[in-house]
């Protein structure tokens, strides 16, 4: 079973404040023009979508550069951004953690009310070499960003406003989450967590 943690990409979808808005429109009919098209217009920050080091580092590598073993990897959910877990997280390891900001996406809140990570939990991933870490919230922190950019340093991409992390609590998870072959800061990805409980086997 696949649990799908995007939100939809549609025009004038939220964005990060002072982004330019997404375009997504037809510009093909199939009566008039014999097939369907759509334009799309976005940066690379709206909706899910990962962040690489080059987003905030001088000299960090691209989304290109990035092992798409980073993108597909088993997954640990911790419920909150602060408290560095009992429970041992598993070196290469994708965290995702539970911010508590989902349910605000589209409103002015969700970008300005988020919780955090904590530098104490944030050094506890970076320590067992997590492969990505993802959040529920515009971003794991506020400017000047030093969550960010302590993580993206070492390599562990962040993959940003996901959804639907309440579904995977007390489940056994694969994250899938593959960006765009694009050589630049950041890409929108379709992330899913495949779950793999035991009921679930077959």
């Amino acid at each position: 079973m696949l649990i799908d943690l995007s939100h939809p990409i549609e025009a004038e979808m939220p964005v990060y404040p002072g982004d330019e808005p997404v375009g997504l429109k037809q510009c093909r009919d199939l009566v008039k023009d014999h097939y369907v098209a759509y334009y799309w217009q976005t940066g690379l920050h709206a909706g899910t979508h990962a962040d690489a080091p080059m987003h905030l580092l001088a000299g960090g590598g691209d989304v290109l550069s990035m092992p798409l073993e980073h993108f597909f990897a088993p997954g640990v959910l911790l419920e909150n951004g602060v408290d560095v877990p009992e429970k041992d997280i598993p070196e290469g390891a994708a965290v995702l953690i539970d911010l508590g900001a989902e349910h605000l996406y589209g409103a002015a809140e969700y970008y300005t009310d988020h919780g955090c990570v904590s530098r104490e939990l944030c050094d506890y991933l970076m320590e067992k070499k997590v492969c990505l870490m993802g959040v529920n919230a515009p971003s794991p922190d506020h400017p000047p960003f030093p969550i960010h950019k302590a993580l993206l340093g070492v390599g562990i991409p962040i993959l940003e406003n996901l959804t639907n992390l309440q579904q995977l609590k007390g489940r056994k998870f694969t994250v899938i989450a593959l960006p765009l072959a694009i050589r630049a800061e950041g890409s929108p990805v379709r992330a899913a967590a495949w779950i793999q409980d035991e009921d679930d086997a077959e």
